[in-house]
């Protein structure tokens, strides 16, 4: 899996024989309001918007399509008012402002991803912080089937050279990966923390060439943290879709988890 496609290869999964009704229900569990968004890469668009406010302790549900493979993200620090973009937020903000573009509006990094592949055999999803994280979140379900999170803040202990961006306070909103900032250097290409051009295998990008990695993981075990995570055993989940024959499925993305007694380790 290379950087930046969160959105799982299709060699992962194979075509479904077997139709759902999956909804995924919002929560924000933060001491502070939220913009929720996601993104759709494949599959039908789901008809809520992709795009809103959320205060403390609420929730909103949304179907989605069968076939849907898309991502679900929070922003913080947002302010739509004047020239809403991908600059409304400190953190992911997307083109369209506060309802993201469909076809744009993939949000902007650093951002704690929570991705969904429902296309195959097994519904796949997982936890990203490939790009950074600003928000903790978890990934739980109605299915019984293992937990995706980072359900700790990262935010306040990130190491200085990933630090930012920063509020008006000075306080910092996001922690960037170490492949982000070799991007916004300019120098992606050949990269040991994006693992691209001589980097661009498992066996030329082990974890060990990764700056900060261990940062990453060891506070959150059960997420993706960099592109060849994966063989970690504990980046990407599945949920059989015999679990979803008789019954709707639920999947609940949690901003903050803790806070709402849920930790996900």
């Amino acid at each position: 899996m290379k950087y930046a496609a969160v959105f799982f290869p299709l060699s992962l999964a194979m075509v479904s024989t077997v139709a759902a009704d999956r909804f995924i229900t919002v929560v924000n569990a933060c001491s502070f309001p939220i913009w929720p968004a996601f993104f759709t890469a494949s599959g039908g668009q789901p008809e809520q918007p992709p795009g809103w406010e959320a205060l403390p302790n609420t929730d909103l549900t949304f179907s989605t399509p069968d076939n849907w493979n898309g991502r679900v993200w929070g922003r913080r620090n947002c302010d739509f008012s004047t020239n809403p973009g991908p600059n409304s937020c400190l953190t992911g903000g997307c083109n369209g402002g506060l309802v993201c573009n469909i076809t744009t509006g993939t949000g902007v990094p650093p951002a704690t991803l929570a991705t969904f592949d429902f296309s195959g055999d097994q519904d796949i999803y997982t936890v990203s912080v490939v790009d950074g994280t600003n928000l903790p979140i978890s990934i739980t379900n109605t299915c019984a089937c293992p937990f995706a999170s980072c359900p700790v803040d990262l935010v306040t202990q990130c190491p200085p050279d990933l630090a930012g961006p920063f509020d008006s306070d000075g306080v910092p909103v996001g922690c960037k990966s170490a492949c982000l900032v070799d991007a916004l250097a300019g120098n992606p290409g050949n990269s040991s923390n994006c693992c691209t051009g001589s980097f661009n295998s498992q066996s030329t990008c082990p974890t060990s060439g990764v700056e900060h990695y261990n940062y990453f993981k060891s506070s959150c075990p059960k997420s993706f943290v960099y592109p060849f995570d994966e063989s970690s055993g504990t980046a990407i989940f599945q949920c059989e879709k015999s679990c979803m024959t008789d019954q709707d499925v639920e999947y609940e993305v949690t901003f903050c988890p803790q806070a709402n007694g849920v930790t996900g380790l």
